[in-house]
């Protein structure tokens, strides 16, 4: 079946349409450098002639509040509305284990009105909350970064590897739409302060991670468990220290 993927170019989407065709499925990249932009709506039309599912795994390109949240929202708009003329069938997003509780956060309000907006679209639909990726744990350290210092809570979080993701986002895709949540997350549960002090070490990076329990995370303070998922998660099998290993 014709699988149309926005945001198709970037890390995970990239992964999703090769793990799909592998697969025997017809999965379409879109994005703007492919002609296909949501904002606008331009090549939605276009793009979304004769497929059966979309899977949004686009970002926004600024994480500044009102510019994230004019993305999300617009951009699922546009995209909803094309796909309800085009005769979609499922509709798959991927968003954040915890988004409901993080609402401090511009970022993650923006990730909950695009939830919302699916929610309501009359698409049959699955959303797939994952935690954060391995990838993402230097855009982390980066934010915590103050001089020399990495400040950061002693909250629990448990990882996944993007390949692992792509995977899981695909799986749903080909299933029958859950109309709800389905979250994903790696095999072990770690603080996030100890998690950023090994992801450091690795590296050689001279900066000092410090524990600081009321040090935001993008913006919002975390509780001990705010960063996990629940107990009807699927687990995956990469390990943080395996996939360290291979960065090296």
């Amino acid at each position: 079946m014709k699988i149309v993927v926005i945001g198709g170019t970037g890390l995970i989407g990239s992964k999703l349409v090769s793990k799909l065709n592998e697969h025997g499925h017809g999965a379409v990249p879109a994005a703007p450098s492919t002609g296909v932009n949501t904002l606008t709506g331009e090549g939605l039309a276009e793009v979304l002639k004769g497929a059966s599912v979309v899977i949004d795994v686009s970002n926004s390109p600024s994480f500044e509040d009102d510019a994230v949240m004019e993305f999300f929202r617009t951009s699922t708009a546009n995209l909803l509305k094309a796909e309800t003329e085009a005769g979609v069938t499922h509709h798959v997003a991927l968003s954040v284990v915890g988004t409901e509780r993080l609402q401090e956060s511009g970022y993650f309000r923006a990730k909950q009105a695009q939830e919302k907006l699916i929610k309501a679209s009359g698409i049959p639909y699955s959303i797939v909350h994952a935690t954060q990726f391995f990838e993402f744990i230097n855009a982390i350290a980066a934010a915590a970064t103050d001089g020399d210092t990495v400040r950061l809570a002693p909250a629990k979080i448990q990882p996944i590897s993007s390949d692992d993701v792509a995977a899981a986002v695909g799986r749903t895709a080909v299933g029958t739409p859950v109309n709800g949540v389905v979250e994903v997350a790696g095999p072990d549960a770690v603080q996030l302060d100890v998690l950023i002090g090994k992801s450091l070490a690795a590296k050689n990076d001279p900066r000092t991670v410090v524990t600081d329990p009321h040090a935001p995370y993008f913006g919002t303070e975390l509780q001990e468990t705010t960063l996990l998922p629940g107990p009807d998660a699927h687990i995956a099998e990469t390990r943080f220290a395996d996939w360290l290993a291979q960065q090296s």
